[in-house]
């Protein structure tokens, strides 16, 4: 296939995860994960020698019973999930006149590979290339590891494309009013909690202090969230969630808050997760049974979390406009 050159192509970029909830699978994956100097910012002499010698003995069976509880008939749920938000990007941007779209998606680690996508869209003759990050909040282990992929992928290519690489929304209209719609109309369906706790994956403190731009953008998409809802600063909270090793890591920690707030009599805790577009391990796993059972038997009654963005509608429409936006047509508005 030889894509005609003026042919626009998005590509969006989540995480990844693993291909199957088995122990050997989980392995994999957090090899490569982990391997990454971006996510782990240790010498890999210092790192791999504890990567392989004791992470990668305990935690895959651990991680991969976690996996066996949300994983879905169709698969891992962020793959799912990631791969009907193309689907439906595609359809939308039809919609609105761009029929000539391609859209993709790829993993930054796992399957499907991004450096294998790039590879195939280089054979085909690629022109016009949108790379989208599935995260909102840009940080360097997230964001800048799919950066990385790209600008190594670029120095093969020499009749370089037309390169757009979309570094975040975390305040975009569109994206804050999507979280907000799922918001209003999860309190339509189920009643409103006393507070809303809004979760955020959390990042070592170093890297903040290095200068990464992470918690200024989850505070950003925090108070974009809260003026939306009409909130008062009393009615809702930031944390974050799924440490990882014994470093200092960004806080309040989402469990500690909730088990606080049950403490201090709130009966009713509803959470949403601005950070996760997907529903995943963090969000069906970590907060659904974990952090909900830490409110429980701390004294909390009752414990709601707002379902990610997902195939949302209107999350659907806040991408063909980011798309639109970022390719400068208006074509997505």
């Amino acid at each position: 296939m030889v894509i005609e050159p003026a042919a626009p192509v998005v590509v969006l970029v989540n995480l990844g995860t693993p291909t199957a909830p088995t122990a050997s699978a989980v392995r994999r994956f957090l090899a490569e994960f982990l391997s990454d100097h971006r996510v782990v910012e240790l010498p890999a002499l210092v790192w791999q020698p504890i990567l392989r010698g004791i992470v990668l003995r305990t935690r895959p069976r651990r991680s991969a019973e976690k996996y066996a509880q949300i994983w879905l008939p169709e698969g891992s749920p962020l793959a799912v999930y990631t791969a009907r938000q193309a689907e439906l990007l595609r359809m939308r941007l039809a919609t609105l006149g761009r029929e000539g779209v391609r859209v993709e998606w790829a993993m930054r680690y796992g399957e499907p590979q991004l450096e294998r996508l790039l590879g195939r869209l280089h054979a085909e003759g690629c022109r016009r290339l949108l790379i989208l990050p599935l995260y909102p909040q840009y940080a360097g282990s997230t964001t800048g590891a799919v950066f990385d992929v790209v600008a190594r992928h670029m120095l093969r290519w020499r009749d370089q494309p037309d390169l757009r690489l979309l570094r975040g929304f975390a305040d975009a209209p569109e994206y804050v009013e999507a979280l907000a719609h799922s918001v209003r109309e999860h309190w339509a369906r189920h009643g409103r909690g006393e507070r809303l706790l809004i979760s955020f994956h959390g990042v070592p403190v170093r890297a903040i202090e290095l200068g990464d731009a992470y918690a200024r953008e989850c505070e950003r998409t925090t108070s974009r969230l809260a003026e939306a809802l009409q909130l008062r600063t009393e009615q809702f909270v930031l944390g974050y969630q799924s440490r990882f090793g014994k470093a200092r890591w960004l806080g309040p920690a989402t469990i500690e808050v909730a088990r606080a707030l049950a403490g201090q009599g709130v009966r009713r805790l509803d959470v949403v997760c601005p950070g996760f577009v997907s529903d995943c391990v963090e969000t069906l796993e970590e907060l659904d049974l974990e952090c909900r059972q830490a409110f429980l038997a701390a004294g909390g009654a009752e414990f709601h979390r707002v379902p990610c963005l997902n195939d949302r509608h209107e999350w659907i429409a806040a991408l063909a406009a980011l798309v639109g936006r970022e390719w400068g047509d208006g074509s997505a508005a």
